[in-house]
Protein backbone atom coordinates (compact mmCIF):
# COMPACT_ATOMS: atom_id res chain seq x y z
CA UNK A 1 0.00 0.00 0.00
CA UNK A 2 1.16 3.70 -0.61
CA UNK A 3 2.51 5.62 2.48
CA UNK A 4 -0.03 7.40 4.32
CA UNK A 5 -0.35 11.10 4.17
CA UNK A 6 0.47 12.29 7.67
CA UNK A 7 -1.49 15.73 7.78
CA UNK A 8 -0.03 16.92 11.48
CA UNK A 9 2.69 15.64 13.83
CA UNK A 10 4.92 17.19 16.66
CA UNK A 11 7.11 15.40 19.34
CA UNK A 12 3.18 14.48 21.25
CA UNK A 13 0.92 13.93 18.57
CA UNK A 14 0.14 12.86 14.67
CA UNK A 15 -2.10 12.81 12.34
CA UNK A 16 -3.19 11.08 9.29
CA UNK A 17 -5.99 11.15 6.47
CA UNK A 18 -7.18 8.15 7.38
CA UNK A 19 -8.27 6.20 3.56
CA UNK A 20 -11.46 4.66 3.25
CA UNK A 21 -11.48 0.98 3.29
CA UNK A 22 -8.64 0.65 5.86
CA UNK A 23 -9.05 -0.51 9.41
CA UNK A 24 -7.83 1.72 12.50
CA UNK A 25 -6.17 -1.46 14.24
CA UNK A 26 -7.24 -5.30 14.44
CA UNK A 27 -9.73 -6.07 16.01
CA UNK A 28 -11.38 -9.91 16.64
CA UNK A 29 -13.77 -9.21 14.00
CA UNK A 30 -10.48 -8.64 11.44
CA UNK A 31 -7.95 -10.26 12.89
CA UNK A 32 -6.04 -11.81 9.52
CA UNK A 33 -2.69 -10.98 9.29
CA UNK A 34 -2.42 -10.10 6.05
CA UNK A 35 -4.87 -7.24 6.76
CA UNK A 36 -3.68 -3.66 6.75
CA UNK A 37 -4.05 -1.67 9.99
CA UNK A 38 -3.68 2.61 10.20
CA UNK A 39 -1.85 1.64 13.60
CA UNK A 40 0.81 -0.68 12.06
CA UNK A 41 1.06 1.21 9.35
CA UNK A 42 1.90 4.36 10.62
CA UNK A 43 3.73 2.94 13.45
CA UNK A 44 6.11 1.27 10.56
CA UNK A 45 6.00 4.96 8.62
CA UNK A 46 7.67 6.95 11.09
CA UNK A 47 9.63 4.16 13.40
CA UNK A 48 7.66 5.12 16.43
CA UNK A 49 5.11 3.40 18.39
CA UNK A 50 1.34 5.53 18.46
CA UNK A 51 -1.44 5.07 20.43
CA UNK A 52 -5.02 5.72 18.62
CA UNK A 53 -7.45 8.23 20.91
CA UNK A 54 -10.28 7.55 18.55
CA UNK A 55 -11.47 5.75 16.00
CA UNK A 56 -13.10 6.03 12.24
CA UNK A 57 -15.20 3.02 10.83
CA UNK A 58 -13.33 1.23 8.36
CA UNK A 59 -14.84 2.50 5.34
CA UNK A 60 -14.92 6.39 6.38
CA UNK A 61 -11.92 8.40 5.22
CA UNK A 62 -10.36 11.81 6.94
CA UNK A 63 -8.83 12.92 10.01
CA UNK A 64 -7.43 10.60 12.32
CA UNK A 65 -5.16 11.56 15.08
CA UNK A 66 -3.01 9.39 17.17
CA UNK A 67 -0.64 10.01 20.00
CA UNK A 68 3.23 9.11 20.18
CA UNK A 69 3.19 8.42 23.84
CA UNK A 70 0.90 6.43 26.87
CA UNK A 71 0.45 9.60 28.64
CA UNK A 72 -0.51 11.74 25.87
CA UNK A 73 -2.71 9.22 24.79
CA UNK A 74 -4.82 9.61 27.97
CA UNK A 75 -4.86 13.26 27.78
CA UNK A 76 -6.12 13.73 24.10
CA UNK A 77 -8.55 10.77 24.98
CA UNK A 78 -10.18 13.06 28.45
CA UNK A 79 -10.72 15.53 25.77
CA UNK A 80 -12.50 13.55 23.45
CA UNK A 81 -14.44 12.14 26.30
CA UNK A 82 -15.52 15.42 27.51
CA UNK A 83 -16.32 16.34 23.88
CA UNK A 84 -13.84 19.04 23.90
CA UNK A 85 -12.88 18.61 20.49
CA UNK A 86 -14.90 20.01 17.68
CA UNK A 87 -15.29 17.03 14.66
CA UNK A 88 -16.47 18.37 10.87
CA UNK A 89 -17.37 15.72 8.34
CA UNK A 90 -19.00 15.89 5.30
CA UNK A 91 -21.69 13.16 3.95
CA UNK A 92 -23.92 12.81 0.41
CA UNK A 93 -26.93 11.21 2.22
CA UNK A 94 -30.25 10.50 0.27
CA UNK A 95 -33.00 13.22 -0.49
CA UNK A 96 -33.35 16.65 0.56
CA UNK A 97 -32.99 16.92 4.67
CA UNK A 98 -33.93 20.00 6.62
CA UNK A 99 -31.64 22.63 5.89
CA UNK A 100 -30.09 22.33 9.37
CA UNK A 101 -31.18 19.60 12.16
CA UNK A 102 -30.14 17.99 15.56
CA UNK A 103 -30.37 14.14 15.83
CA UNK A 104 -30.78 13.36 18.89
CA UNK A 105 -31.23 9.71 20.00
CA UNK A 106 -29.86 7.17 21.96
CA UNK A 107 -27.71 4.30 20.24
CA UNK A 108 -26.44 1.00 20.59
CA UNK A 109 -22.62 0.29 20.80
CA UNK A 110 -20.95 -2.57 19.37
CA UNK A 111 -21.41 -4.32 23.38
CA UNK A 112 -25.54 -3.85 22.48
CA UNK A 113 -25.36 -0.82 25.53
CA UNK A 114 -27.97 1.73 24.97
CA UNK A 115 -25.63 5.37 24.82
CA UNK A 116 -27.06 8.52 24.43
CA UNK A 117 -25.45 10.10 20.86
CA UNK A 118 -26.35 13.82 19.76
CA UNK A 119 -25.37 15.09 16.06
CA UNK A 120 -25.54 18.03 14.37
CA UNK A 121 -26.07 18.96 10.66
CA UNK A 122 -26.17 21.80 7.95
CA UNK A 123 -27.03 21.08 4.60
CA UNK A 124 -24.91 22.63 2.16
CA UNK A 125 -25.96 21.71 -1.65
CA UNK A 126 -29.10 19.65 -2.94
CA UNK A 127 -29.01 18.21 -6.68
CA UNK A 128 -32.14 16.59 -8.59
CA UNK A 129 -30.39 13.61 -11.06
CA UNK A 130 -32.87 12.67 -13.78
CA UNK A 131 -32.61 9.02 -12.94
CA UNK A 132 -35.42 6.91 -11.64
CA UNK A 133 -34.39 4.69 -8.46
CA UNK A 134 -37.90 4.26 -6.96
CA UNK A 135 -40.49 2.93 -8.94
CA UNK A 136 -42.20 5.95 -6.36
CA UNK A 137 -40.39 8.59 -8.39
CA UNK A 138 -38.93 9.55 -11.43
CA UNK A 139 -36.23 11.45 -10.34
CA UNK A 140 -33.82 10.95 -7.63
CA UNK A 141 -32.51 13.55 -5.25
CA UNK A 142 -29.59 13.81 -2.75
CA UNK A 143 -27.98 16.10 -0.60
CA UNK A 144 -24.79 17.42 0.60
CA UNK A 145 -24.19 17.89 4.60
CA UNK A 146 -21.70 19.21 7.00
CA UNK A 147 -22.03 17.39 9.83
CA UNK A 148 -20.49 18.08 13.57
CA UNK A 149 -21.53 14.96 16.00
CA UNK A 150 -20.74 16.25 19.50
CA UNK A 151 -20.91 12.13 20.72
CA UNK A 152 -18.05 9.45 19.33
CA UNK A 153 -20.81 6.63 19.30
CA UNK A 154 -20.26 3.40 17.39
CA UNK A 155 -21.66 4.18 13.36
CA UNK A 156 -22.93 7.45 14.77
CA UNK A 157 -23.68 9.67 11.73
CA UNK A 158 -24.18 6.38 9.49
CA UNK A 159 -27.23 5.29 11.95
CA UNK A 160 -28.82 8.49 13.07
CA UNK A 161 -29.24 9.35 8.86
CA UNK A 162 -30.31 6.47 8.45
CA UNK A 163 -32.81 7.38 11.49
CA UNK A 164 -34.24 10.05 10.14
CA UNK A 165 -34.28 8.37 6.20
CA UNK A 166 -31.89 10.48 4.92
CA UNK A 167 -29.50 7.23 4.44
CA UNK A 168 -25.67 8.12 3.77
CA UNK A 169 -24.76 7.18 -0.37
CA UNK A 170 -22.82 4.48 0.13
CA UNK A 171 -23.60 3.11 3.33
CA UNK A 172 -23.73 -0.64 2.87
CA UNK A 173 -24.58 -1.97 6.91
CA UNK A 174 -27.49 1.37 7.34
CA UNK A 175 -28.18 2.73 3.95
CA UNK A 176 -30.28 2.16 0.84
CA UNK A 177 -29.01 -0.28 -1.38
CA UNK A 178 -30.70 0.75 -4.72
CA UNK A 179 -29.16 4.19 -4.32
CA UNK A 180 -26.31 2.58 -3.34
CA UNK A 181 -26.64 0.74 -6.32
CA UNK A 182 -26.88 3.45 -8.97
CA UNK A 183 -24.06 5.48 -7.79
CA UNK A 184 -21.85 2.37 -7.98
CA UNK A 185 -23.53 1.60 -12.14
CA UNK A 186 -24.68 5.41 -13.12
CA UNK A 187 -21.62 7.34 -11.27
CA UNK A 188 -19.06 4.86 -10.55
CA UNK A 189 -18.65 5.80 -6.92
CA UNK A 190 -17.49 2.64 -4.71
CA UNK A 191 -17.04 4.31 -1.46
CA UNK A 192 -19.10 5.61 1.60
CA UNK A 193 -19.37 9.37 0.96
CA UNK A 194 -18.80 9.77 4.58
CA UNK A 195 -15.37 11.84 5.19
CA UNK A 196 -13.87 13.43 8.35
CA UNK A 197 -12.83 16.79 6.68
CA UNK A 198 -11.51 18.00 10.22
CA UNK A 199 -10.41 18.02 13.70
CA UNK A 200 -10.05 21.19 16.11
CA UNK A 201 -8.44 20.61 19.38
CA UNK A 202 -6.29 22.22 22.01
CA UNK A 203 -2.68 20.94 22.45
CA UNK A 204 -2.20 18.79 25.64
CA UNK A 205 0.94 20.68 25.78
CA UNK A 206 1.35 23.75 24.31
CA UNK A 207 -2.15 24.84 24.97
CA UNK A 208 -2.42 26.48 21.45
CA UNK A 209 -5.20 25.77 19.24
CA UNK A 210 -4.89 23.18 16.51
CA UNK A 211 -7.11 22.83 13.21
CA UNK A 212 -6.25 19.44 11.25
CA UNK A 213 -7.83 19.77 7.21
CA UNK A 214 -7.74 16.47 5.74
CA UNK A 215 -8.92 16.31 1.88
CA UNK A 216 -11.32 14.06 0.29
CA UNK A 217 -10.82 10.81 -1.00
CA UNK A 218 -10.69 10.32 -5.15
CA UNK A 219 -14.38 8.98 -5.34
CA UNK A 220 -16.10 12.28 -3.12
CA UNK A 221 -14.21 14.52 -4.99
CA UNK A 222 -15.27 12.95 -8.36
CA UNK A 223 -18.96 13.07 -6.93
CA UNK A 224 -18.19 16.88 -6.07
CA UNK A 225 -17.38 17.85 -9.18
CA UNK A 226 -20.05 15.78 -11.06
CA UNK A 227 -22.70 17.31 -9.35
CA UNK A 228 -21.17 20.72 -9.60
CA UNK A 229 -20.80 21.13 -5.75
CA UNK A 230 -16.88 21.74 -5.34
CA UNK A 231 -16.92 25.58 -5.11
CA UNK A 232 -19.79 25.23 -1.92
CA UNK A 233 -16.30 24.04 -0.16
Amino acid sequence: MEPLEIIYQDNDLVAINKPNGLLVHRTRIAADEQEHFAVQMLRDQIGQHVYPVHRLDRPTSGALIMALSSEMASLMKKQFDDRLIRKTYLAVCRGYCPPTGIIDEPLHNDRGVLQNAETKYERLETIELPIQVSERYATSRYSLVRVHPTTGRYHQIRKHFAKIRHYLIGDTKHGDLPHNRMFKERLDCHGLLLHAQSLTLTHPVTNQSISLSAGLPLHFKCIMNEFGWSASL
